[in-house]
């Protein structure tokens, strides 16, 4: 029991070790040996209170200062303190020159190589100016929508406040990416010690011919040191305020090549290169099983804009089912590096050997200036059957099969006609019932017009306006004229109309008299149609209410 407890305790010691981290990098690996850099290393280790040892630097370098920043982070619910020390450096010789491997307790970083350039002996007479700027080109020439490098350095040996601007870069003939953030750090020129921000943007042309990347204009303001105790925050700054111009550089871009394939995208690349992932592994592949295809295709001078989709796998009896396609930028000290990553899954349906084609991307190296081809080769797939999951495929008859007698086609046939008999005599039987009179409509349910006309009568000869209104409206719905009309054609009617209306809506309703609306009603003349809405209609029956 005690060895367990020996060991568990030794394997949590070692998974905490594991755990802990102690790296360094640098903010850029291409510098001159006047130029200085900054030196990154960072600790998650909190059990560490002390600082790096480093005295291996001084062999190769020159530290010119550090500092030490606190930070606490939180992970998926758990909470990090990491300890950072930014240590700023200058190389003392040019060449390859390696960062050495700095210890912190039991850690210890990785060497990091650095390319440091010898510096240039020639700086002109009006770049002792407090403020200046330095613009280059990584190449003088470059193809259509290939990637030109612009580096443009402010240089100033005086103090600035942090009110300075740049123009921004624009060019209407071709497409400007920044890359990355800007840089800061010093370098010496003849004896001077100067402050250096640098930017560096990636220019594609769109079109052949003569570009010019037009100037920058940069702005600061300088800090005077006679004054500087005299500084207001919420005044006027004091200082001059500088403003400088880049130069203007001419730019020459080439048109895409003769021998180019003609139904290939064009793709101008320092490098290019295609990979290919599997999860899982294809080795062990059955029938239903779903196999993730990446492909990832990296092109350093282009952007993940500039790259085509990969073709697509189409092989028989494998179900493909696309990703949508990962897009990413790298920043390099060359420029930008594009990548494009596309997954697919394919799930075969059947067992048996599947051929993958091959893959080719077809591209112009800019940096050898020929035509190049990056492929990956045919891939065969093994898939093995599993139990329920495969679809046989149906046997094919034989010659013997195929004229086999089969039952009689007679009985089939007869009834196929017979039902055709009685449909084409169903249809007949409709058109000509369709062609005949429509049968007379059944009579209404409601009251005859002698029994409103009745109604009518007795609510007029009794005086009762309200009465009067109710049957006068329910007679008038049964006839072909409206009301409104009949009394536009009839006065008398019109008038008793106009009595009833103010008898039901006056206070002398009550001495109305019904029996002129009556006598109205009875003289009522014939319309235009010839048809007659009198009462004077002869009925084989008595009045119900005679006089």
């Amino acid at each position: 029991m005690t060895r367990l407890l020996c060991t568990l305790l030794l394997s949590l010691l070692a998974l905490q070790a594991s755990a802990q981290s102690f790296t360094a990098s640098i903010d850029r690996a291409r510098l001159s040996i006047s130029e200085t850099f900054e030196l990154t290393l960072e600790s998650d280790d909190a059990t560490q209170f002390g600082k790096p040892d480093l005295s291996p630097l001084d062999t190769l370098f020159e530290v010119l200062g550090s500092r030490q920043v606190n930070r606490l982070t939180t992970l998926n619910g758990e909470s990090r303190a990491i300890t950072r020390w930014i240590v700023t450096l200058q190389p003392k010789q040019s060449g390859y020159v390696v960062v050495p491997p700095l210890t912190l307790g039991d850690l210890q970083t990785q060497p990091i190589t650095l390319h440091v350039q010898e510096a240039n002996g020639d700086s002109a007479t009006s770049k002792l100016a407090p403020v200046f700027i330095d613009a280059s080109l990584d190449q003088p020439s470059v193809y259509v929508q290939a990637q030109s490098v612009l580096t443009l350095r402010i240089y100033h040996s005086v103090s600035l406040y942090d009110d300075s601007s740049l123009s921004p870069l624009e060019m209407p003939d071709a497409r400007v990416e920044q890359l990355g953030e800007p840089r800061t750090y010093e370098k010496d020129i003849n004896g001077i010690r100067h402050g250096v921000i640098e930017l560096r943007y990636a220019i594609f042309p769109q079109r052949s011919g003569e570009l010019t990347i037009p100037a920058q204009a940069f702005s600061a303001t300088l800090v005077d040191r006679a004054s500087r105790n005299d500084f207001q925050p919420f005044g006027p700054r004091p200082g001059k305020v500088a403003q400088v111009k880049s130069p203007e550089i001419p730019l020459t871009v080439k048109a895409k090549p003769a021998d180019y394939p003609s139904d290939a995208p064009w793709l101008p690349a320092r490098a290019l290169s295609l990979a290919e992932t599997w999860s899982p592994q294809p080795d062990s592949a059955k029938v239903g099983d779903s196999l993730t295809r990446s492909l990832l295709l990296k092109a350093d001078g282009l952007s993940s804009a500039q790259l085509n989709p990969l073709p697509a796998t189409e092989v028989k009896g494998l179900r493909r089912y696309p990703d949508q396609p990962q897009l990413a930028n790298q920043i390099s000290d060359r420029g930008v590096i594009g990548s494009r990553e596309e997954r697919e899954a394919l799930v075969p349906n059947r067992s048996g050997q599947f051929e993958l084609p091959a893959v080719e991307i077809v591209w112009w190296n800019t940096h050898e200036d020929r035509l190049e081809r990056t492929s990956l080769p045919t891939r065969s797939l093994e898939v093995a059957p599993a139990p329920g999951l495969e679809t046989e495929p149906l046997p094919s008859e034989t010659p013997a099969q195929a004229w086999v007698q089969g039952p009689p086609l007679w009985p089939w046939q007869l009834s196929s006609a017979l039902l055709s008999l009685s449909t084409l005599l169903g249809f007949g039987l409709w058109w000509h019932a369709r062609r005949q009179p429509a049968i007379a409509r059944a009579n209404q349910t409601g009251p005859s017009p002698r029994t409103l006309l009745d109604d009518l009568k007795r609510a007029c000869l009794a005086n009762d306006s309200l009465a009067t209104r109710h049957a006068l409206d329910a007679w008038a719905r049964q006839q072909p004229e409206t009301l409104a009309e009949m009394a536009a054609r009839f006065v008398p009617l019109s008038d008793a109309l106009d009595g009833l209306n103010g008898a039901l809506y006056s206070e002398t309703g009550q001495h109305w008299q019904g029996e002129d609306l009556w006598r109205a009603i009875g003289t009522l003349p014939r319309n235009e149609a010839g048809t007659s809405n009198t009462p004077q209609e002869t009925s084989p029956l008595p009045p119900l209410y005679p006089r």
